[in-house]
């Protein structure tokens, strides 16, 4: 699902909503991918795992592992997310954690729309692995 590759300034020049509105799609369906790969389960189950990849305090905590791991231009995107108002905040997610996935999600808009798959792919990789690590499901439950 690859796009035609946008110029640069086109790119700088969009809000980080806008961003954030590509990347949530962009993590969205590489999670449900990535789970269908994975699993053999229900379509209701896979989806009820992927919300606990998406989910704002997921999102959350993998930037809390991988920003340090971001390149000075994925940085500079990630603060102007961080720091865009949105209009709503989903009831169910805290002010900061939501503010941190809608950075999250402009990093990964702004790499999608500049071509950049391979390092998209490898913060997509990088990010599913620090929610399974330690042998944990979706769930934050141990797997046996």
């Amino acid at each position: 699902m690859k796009t035609e590759k946008a110029d640069i300034q086109f790119v700088n020049q969009l809000s980080p909503l806008v961003l954030a509105f590509v990347g949530d799609s962009v993590f969205d369906l590489f999670v449900r991918s990535r789970l269908v790969m994975k699993r053999k389960e229900s379509a209701h189950r896979m989806h009820v795992k992927a919300i606990n990849y998406v989910r704002a305090s997921a999102q959350s905590r993998i930037v809390s592992e991988l920003y340090d791991r971001l390149n000075d231009d994925e940085k500079i995107i990630f603060r102007r997310g961080r720091n865009s108002k949105s209009a709503t905040v989903p009831k169910h997610a805290d002010v900061l954690d939501y503010r941190r996935a809608t950075a999250f999600e402009a990093v990964l808009g702004y790499l999608y729309l500049l071509g950049k798959y391979d390092r998209l792919e490898e913060i997509l990789n990088m990010a599913a692995d620090i929610i399974e690590q330690e042998g944990e499901d979706p769930d934050g439950k141990k797997e046996e």
